[in-house]
């Protein structure tokens, strides 16, 4: 199996994610900020240990404890969303954006929005930001790399305008985290959403919101319920991270995180992004074999990641995406959750097919690819 879907989910994870998981599961099993015993203090101890090294991963200069556990990147995003903006407030969106980012502002009652435009490579036209302000506009949020296009988006020239104009700017990193250097002290964000589950290779069902402390104090919280703090009172405390994190999160998958975040800082972003673009390179080069595939998205290998989604044209993207499963070449195809981007880039509603590399992809699986295709698009 040549697993090419790290995009939706990365597979195969990375060392000692389940055994992390399994020792929670198996040998620990106590509940967080809810027991004194000895094991409930390590989960505590582990649980801090996780947003600390979230914090150093990503730059974040503030108090670890504004590192908050959430469901997964969709639910951080919501939580920043629908969270921050109220009725008669505007955002900003960029024009390839995830469903993770529309649906929720789509959802709530008297917030309007425009889409900052792209060019043909996917890449935010910001001169046109002056043009799309408006007196409301509260909120900017930006998908730092599409799922489909793969460009990524100039972060720190949005953080700079955001600044200058008293905006606060949310990054969606679904796509860049564990690929490329996410600085949140360089891009002046208010807030990070990020997944376990693709580019810093744990498991699903956990994500993280990193808040700057202004932007903190404007959220509402989503979900209310215990915390473990505060029990002789009804309200929901005011301190981070109890404010964003009622319930009991999910334990295993931290247990996991931890392990895959010690794996990955001990090869080192850098590490990790030359291997990428090493595999990026041979499949674009490939890919120029094929002229009657568009690839979406920049050729620039500086300015993308590893999600290489092709417009097939004549060919039917769906007996494609399963051709080359029957030579056990696992892909996407469709409209990958952001419609919005496929307008954009001219392939909606065919959607196109999409090829996504990890971190434990190599030069064979990117060879294999390229021989399945041209056997295939003749």
């Amino acid at each position: 199996m040549i697993y090419l879907d790290n995009a939706a989910t990365s597979f195969p994870k990375a060392p000692h994610v389940a055994d992390a998981m399994c020792h929670y599961l198996n040998s620990v099993g106590a509940p967080v900020n809810r027991s004194v015993y000895s094991s409930a203090m390590e989960v505590g101890f582990q649980v801090l240990t996780l947003r600390e090294q979230l914090a150093r991963f990503f730059h974040f200069p503030h108090d670890p404890n504004h590192v908050i556990f959430t469901a997964g990147a969709t639910a951080s995003l919501n939580q920043a969303i629908c969270g921050y903006l109220q009725s008669g407030d505007h955002c900003l969106v960029s024009a390839t954006e995830h469903n993770a980012v529309m649906r929720p502002l789509t959802a709530i009652d008297g917030v309007t929005f425009d889409r900052i435009p792209c060019d043909e490579e996917g890449f935010l036209q910001l001169d046109a930001l002056p043009s799309l302000l408006k007196p409301n506009t509260k909120l900017v949020v930006m998908a730092h790399a599409s799922n489909i296009v793969g460009s990524v988006q100039n972060a720190e020239a949005m953080g700079r305008f955001c600044h200058d104009h008293g905006l606060h700017f949310v990054l969606d990193a679904a796509q860049t985290a564990g690929h490329i250097a996410v600085d949140f002290e360089k891009f002046q964000l208010s807030a990070l959403a990020i997944p376990a589950h693709k580019g810093l290779l744990s498991a699903g069902g956990v994500g993280g919101l990193l808040l700057r402390p202004d932007f903190a104090k404007t959220l509402k919280p989503l979900i209310a319920g215990g915390t473990g703090s505060q029990s002789d009172s009804e309200q929901t405390p005011t301190y981070l991270p109890d404010r964003f994190e009622a319930g009991t999160p999910n334990l295993p998958a931290i247990y996991g995180w931890s392990a895959a975040m010690t794996y990955l800082e001990s090869v080192g972003i850098n590490a990790l992004r030359a291997h990428e673009l090493t595999l990026i390179q041979i499949f674009l080069t490939g890919l120029q074999a094929l002229p009657q595939l568009r690839v979406l998205g920049t050729t620039d290998l500086r300015r993308r990641v590893g999600v290489i989604s092709l417009d097939t044209g004549i060919y039917d993207n769906a007996q494609l995406s399963y051709q080359l499963e029957q030579q056990g070449i696992l892909t996407r195809c469709g409209l990958h959750c952001t419609p919005s981007a496929h307008k954009t880039m001219g392939t909606f509603p065919q959607g196109a097919l999409r090829f996504s590399l990890g971190h434990f992809s190599t030069k064979e699986d990117v060879y294999c690819a390229l021989e399945a295709l041209k056997a295939l698009c003749v």
